[in-house]
């Protein structure tokens, strides 16, 4: 870990990360099928708090271009981008899917299961390739008209 993440690569990262995301989680989630999740039994709030919302992804964002380097440092742009997508939404889906089924009374159970995980699969992808690109490698060229 000598070699140090540039910041403007977070703060491309992070950007990137929140204009893909967002809109994701708001049509997906209050749009597309929030009579689902009504259903479901995972709404408890009458109107939802949409700047939490949007604070935790930006978090996520953050976070997830910082670590990006670090997790897949001399992979390939698929594979960097595949593998942030299994390793972190893997445990994203631990906290969130796994957890709310645990704690909340949601039922079908085989419903939340397959939107959630569905939604986390496009989500983390989607970022792992958008991260992957951020971080792709750059000729000898660029590198030394960066210095």
């Amino acid at each position: 870990m000598s070699e140090q993440v540039h910041p403007s690569k977070i703060v491309l990262g992070t950007i990137g990360y929140l204009v893909i995301t967002f809109p994701l989680a708001y049509v997906w989630h209050l749009v597309l099928f929030e009579q689902t999740y009504m259903q479901l039994g995972y709404f408890s709030r009458d109107e939802p708090i949409i700047a939490f919302g949007f604070g935790a992804i930006l978090l996520q964002g953050i976070l997830l271009a910082f670590i990006y380097p670090y997790l897949c440092r001399g992979k390939s742009y698929v594979a960097g981008a595949l593998t942030l997508a299994l390793v972190m939404g893997s445990y994203h889906w631990t906290m969130h899917v796994l957890a709310a089924a645990a704690k909340h009374s949601i039922a079908p159970l085989t419903t939340w299961f397959a939107l959630e995980t569905t939604y986390l699969a496009i989500q983390f992808v989607l970022g792992g390739f958008l991260l992957a690109l951020v971080y792709r490698r750059t000729s000898k060229l660029d590198r030394i008209q960066q210095e």
